[in-house]
This record gives structure tokens, C-alpha cells and sequence, in this order.
């Protein structure tokens, strides 16, 4: 199987954000962003992998700054990494005030993806070639992370 460049992968999503998508303090729900970046992920694994792919694991997820009622949310994903039957999909997430035209870096997060076959069992996926710099730091650091998720699942009780 051929690795695939990451760019192939890479997935957009924009949104504005509505009332219903807010809570009291007329900022986004975090479970919202958190669902916009599973939709977004998704994606971007089916695509690096052509196969039907379920959630395995969300991790460092880190908030940096609100998204407000009528700004725009934009989220950006791509796989950083694979392993056997797994990829690891790396999700950046900007807010835009649609009147100013500002942006902010708003999150980002990991989050891992495994495929399957037409059973319903992990199969094989095409590994990465990273070609910009951040696709190529990601892909260097994400063994560490494969490894910090797999310690960090294997000491669950």
C-alpha cells in the first residue's frame, strides 16, 4: 500500500456561530467545537484512507480563546500520522469576527481514527508523507503521541 502526502487528506469546515450553537455566556458550547471536530476528522481519515473509520480517541484538546455569537468558527484537519490501521488527525481551529475580518487561533486537538473493513474489524491504511514544515513537525512528534496514548489506555482501570 502507498503512503499518501498529508495535503490529500486536509479538510475545511466553516460555520457561523448561531444562537443555539451558544451558552450563557454568548459563547459556543465546547461540546459543539468538539462535534464540528469529529465531523471535520472524519473526513479527513476517510479520505486518507478511502475506508468507513470510527473514533478511537480525542486527546489535547486545548482551548485558547472563545468563539462568540456571530463569528465564524473554521476548522482545519488533516492525518499527521498512521499505524497499522490507525491515523492520527490533527484538528486547528480559527474563530473570524465576519465584520472585522479578525481571526483567532481559537483550539486545537488530536484525535485518532481507526479503520475498518466491510466486517467491521481494523484494516491496513497507507502511511504519510508530510511535505510543509508543520506537516513534517507533526509527523515527527506523533510516534511520542502514539505512545503517550497507548500508556495512557493501557494503565485504565
Amino acid at each position: 500500500m502507498d503512503a499518501k502526502p498529508a495535503r490529500l487528506s486536509r479538510t475545511v469546515l466553516t460555520e457561523i456561530i448561531l444562537p443555539a450553537d451558544t451558552n450563557y455566556h454568548n459563547t459556543v458550547f465546547g461540546g459543539r467545537v468538539m462535534q464540528y471536530m469529529d465531523k471535520v476528522a472524519t473526513i479527513a481519515s476517510m479520505r486518507h484512507s478511502r475506508k468507513a473509520v470510527v473514533t478511537a480517541s480525542s486527546d489535547s484538546l486545548d482551548f485558547f480563546a472563545p468563539v462568540k455569537l456571530g463569528e465564524a468558527i473554521q476548522l482545519e484537519a488533516f492525518v499527521t500520522w498512521t499505524h497499522r490501521s490507525s491515523m492520527e488527525v490533527f484538528v486547528k481551529i480559527e474563530s473570524e469576527n465576519l465584520l472585522t475580518g479578525e481571526r483567532k487561533r481559537t483550539a486545537t486537538a488530536f484525535l485518532t481514527f481507526v479503520a475498518l473493513d466491510e466486517h467491521g474489524q481494523p484494516t491496513p491504511v497507507p502511511g504519510i508523507i508530510p511535505e510543509t514544515e508543520e506537516e513534517k513537525k507533526l509527523f515527527e512528534s506523533a510516534e511520542a503521541r502514539f505512545t503517550a496514548r497507548k500508556l495512557r489506555k493501557d494503565t485504565r482501570l
